[in-house]
């Protein structure tokens, strides 16, 4: 017996998004970007505690040290990473999560790269 949806209960769907095309778009923003860098809020924003934001960075660029707001993670699309805080550092390719430590860290691109930076707020 299939089971059917209840109405009352579905949320308003998200839209479908092609991450791999949109870190395509990205990326190629990026390029001609005098910073090296381009972002795009994929889901939530300041009426959200949720924010997930695909950055696209040029090798070499850097995303200078700042603090963490919450919990958080970045899942590499493309290329290389590598997220330095406080003496300690991890690198990241294609397919790895790493975990956001909560102190202030930067994130530097070793090769042209594509980020999922997903950030749960702190209340």
């Amino acid at each position: 017996m299939a089971a059917t949806a209840n109405p009352s209960v579905v949320k308003e769907s998200m839209p479908n998004i092609s991450l791999t095309a949109l870190a395509r778009a990205q990326l190629e923003l990026a390029t001609h970007a005098t910073s090296g860098r381009s972002a795009h809020t994929v889901f939530g924003g300041h009426e959200h505690a949720l924010r997930q934001t695909l950055i696209a960075l040029t090798a070499g660029t850097k995303l200078d040290d700042h603090s963490n707001p919450g919990d958080a993670t970045v899942y590499v699309l493309h290329g290389r990473v590598r997220l330095e805080a406080g003496g300690t550092n991890w690198e990241g390719a294609s397919g790895h999560l790493i975990d956001v430590p909560d102190s202030t860290h930067s994130l530097l691109a070793l090769e042209d790269a594509v980020i999922l930076l997903t950030v749960v707020n702190r209340i």
